[in-house]
């Protein structure tokens, strides 16, 4: 018997409950998100994105993904400084998580190759941070071919956040 295909799609609001059960899991399993907000639905579901997608196997949502327009200033300047571009080209990689049903399927590549290919089809270049304790994560990223651009702290309410800042494809 084979598995279900994964295919990503763009995220409508019909999704989102589905996803915050998702994140609630994820967090259970892997402390992602580090710093769990009261409100999920708002984190999954920021103002300022570019666009957000889910993967799917059969009828089933096994992952999410989004693209913002920006990160926290230490995240931004060490970007920045990596690769020598504005705040206005560049495209974060975010909230990129897979259900513990789905893990070693591909759903995490697949959802890291759609956000970066918007993020390109924007004309900006793709980034993301990881917390340093993410090993499956930093693992995905460093197979994809993205570039390590070096360590940040992070200060999150009531912890710091060491992270790891990686650079995707540039565009062109």
């Amino acid at each position: 018997m084979t598995s279900p295909t994964v295919t990503a799609r763009p995220r409508v609001e019909g999704d989102l409950p589905g996803c915050v059960a998702m994140a609630r899991a994820v967090h259970d399993l892997d402390g992602y998100p580090v710093y769990l907000p009261d409100d999920l639905e708002s984190f999954l579901a920021e103002d300022d994105a570019l666009g957000a997608w889910v993967a799917e196997r059969g009828n089933e949502i096994v992952g999410h993904v989004a693209l913002h327009r920006r990160s926290s200033p230490e995240i931004m300047a060490l970007a920045k400084e990596a690769t020598g571009l504005p705040d206005e080209d560049l495209a974060v990689v975010a909230r990129l998580m897979v259900a513990p049903s789905a893990r070693r399927a591909g759903v995490g590549r697949v959802l890291l190759d759609t956000a970066a290919s918007q993020a390109l089809a924007l004309g900006r270049q793709p980034v993301l941070d990881v917390a340093v304790s993410l090993r499956d994560a930093v693992l995905l990223y460093e197979a994809a071919g993205w570039a390590r651009a070096g360590p940040v702290t992070v200060q999150l309410p009531r912890l710091a956040l060491e992270e790891l800042v990686f650079v995707g494809p540039a565009p062109g």
